[in-house]
């Protein structure tokens, strides 16, 4: 596989994909269906392996868990191959190591990850992407706020951030960068970045053992956060602060990710 990047149009994408009429399946209280409907789309993503970005964006697509025009047009302008270690595997459905005890998502995951947020963002928005890692879904939030939004990423491993932007460079993003609508920070992703929020919505890649308080209180009214909170067993909380700044969450669905912790704690495991 070439390590040459190549950029598809959302155009071409479009016409290879019959949309399916897909709705995700929410409980509020019985923790029983959401595992159930978990179980049977986790194993429908990870058979979405491509050979190209194109083939996998498609693959995600054509199984449901992309649905939006909005969503597939986003990532089709960020190519995963130049936001990994090892380009040979950078369109393999699964998580990747990037170092430092890091992972990459797998590519389902930022695809639900875009759809649960994507009713917060809109051009003008702003986004706090929390455990920023290789910048991979910083580029892909930045396409659907625009030049006119802003997306903060931060993450507390100064090696990773310092690469991320060097990443984003390369994607051609160095503009969005000069003019602070990409900002990447090196810092406790835990406590957020105040400096850049309020926020409309806040993805957060991985684990908080509970509910993260001081990233609700940067949350704009209305907004959302997207966050995987548990430790053995995990489930992914829309965490949602109406108009009024009531906050209420749900459990989504069922998942395994790294867990939320400290820089010293993060590199004692790499």
């Amino acid at each position: 596989m070439s390590s040459q990047a190549q950029i598809y149009s959302f155009s071409t994408i479009y016409t290879l994909v019959s949309f399916q009429k897909y709705s995700l399946q929410h409980s509020k209280s019985h923790r029983t269906r959401a595992s159930k409907s978990a179980t049977k789309t986790t194993t429908m993503a990870w058979r979405c392996t491509g050979n190209s970005n194109r083939e996998l964006i498609t693959n995600m697509a054509n199984s449901g868990i992309l649905r939006s025009e909005e969503a597939i047009k986003a990532m089709s302008h960020v190519d995963r191959v130049r936001y990994v270690k090892h380009p040979s595997t950078a369109y393999e459905d699964c998580p990747q190591t990037i170092g430092y005890g890091a992972t990459i998502s797998a590519p389902h995951m930022h695809a639900y990850a875009i759809e649960h947020l994507l009713p917060y963002l809109r051009p003008g928005a702003k986004v706090l992407d929390v455990g920023s890692g290789s910048g991979y879904l910083t580029a892909v939030l930045y396409h659907l706020v625009g030049p006119t939004g802003k997306v903060v990423g931060i993450d507390h491993i100064p090696e990773l951030v310092d690469w991320s932007v060097e990443n984003l460079r390369k994607d051609g993003l160095g503009e969005a960068l000069d003019k602070g609508q990409i900002v990447m920070v090196a810092g406790d992703g835990r406590k957020g970045y105040k400096e850049g929020g309020p926020y409309d919505a806040i993805h957060v890649g991985a684990a908080s053992p509970q509910l993260p308080s001081e990233l609700i209180a940067q949350l704009k009214s209305p907004g959302r956060i997207f966050v995987p909170v548990g430790t053995y067993a995990q489930y992914i909380e829309h965490i949602d602060k109406d108009e009024d700044g009531n906050v209420t969450h749900k459990q989504v669905m069922g998942v395994s990710y790294v867990p939320l912790t400290d820089e010293y704690a993060q590199r004692s495991v790499w």
